[in-house]
């Protein structure tokens, strides 16, 4: 990945303290909304200002439930140093376009430099992350049998307890059948797994082929990233 910055340099970093958070960068298409993190672990000057970083960790933090195969180039890229703050924004402000004057605090909203953006923020950080391991069981009468693994916003890192902490008010799943665009059905579970027996699925008109899609739900943000599994035969 090759990437020009402004206003810094990069730096390599060992593989321990990548996995302990270092080197974190941004990269997405300038919204509020549409970013992944990543990590890199060399970062290698190629040209003034332009480094190539190889090595890299993707979909960090739970943004790998939106990210596209390949970025294009010119994306944004931030560099996740600590310099960035976070705007003190209450949740009900989640969705309402709020106008913003950037510049350099010292020369006053006057200034010809200074940029009006109107944004609106959907409050991501409360996003549930993508499930993990989804996985299907299907019978020989075609009744299915869908399990996953739950993932978590808060306290995730530690081996030390069996399950990770939920981080939210209640635990909940919504599922979605689908043929193609088509919802065939919808439906909502309070624990890990799902049993879709093939009446129902004839019921649905889910015919094969189709896809069983699954994402945790929070009760102040909504649905997270759907993971998918095709059901071929």
């Amino acid at each position: 990945l090759r990437v020009k910055v402004t206003g810094g340099a990069l730096s390599s970093a060992s593989l321990d303290a990548v996995l302990n958070g270092a080197n974190a960068m941004a990269i997405g298409d300038g919204s509020s909304g549409n970013w992944e993190v990543l990590q890199f672990v060399e970062a290698q000057l190629v040209a003034p200002d332009t480094y190539d970083l190889s090595l890299r960790l993707r979909g960090q933090l739970g943004t790998d439930g939106i990210v596209p195969a390949v970025w294009p180039s010119g994306s944004d890229v931030v560099l996740l140093d600590r310099s960035p703050v976070q705007l003190d924004l209450p949740p009900s402000t989640r969705g309402l376009a709020r106008y913003y004057r950037v510049g350099v605090a010292g020369r006053g909203f006057a200034d010809p430099t200074v940029v009006t953006r109107v944004e609106a923020f959907d409050g991501i950080g409360l996003r549930p992350y993508p499930i993990a391991h989804l996985a299907v069981r299907r019978a020989l009468n075609g009744d299915l049998d869908l399990t996953w693994i739950r993932r978590t916003r808060i306290d995730g890192d530690s081996w030390q307890s069996p399950e990770v902490p939920l981080g939210e008010d209640r635990e909940s799943y919504q599922i979605r059948v689908r043929s193609g665009p088509v919802i065939l059905a919808e439906a909502f579970v309070m624990s890990p797994d799902w049993f879709y027996p093939a009446s129902l699925q004839a019921t649905n008109g889910a015919t094969l082929p189709f896809r069983i899609e699954v994402a945790q739900v929070s009760d102040r943000f909504g649905p997270g990233p759907f993971r998918g599994i095709d059901i071929l035969a």
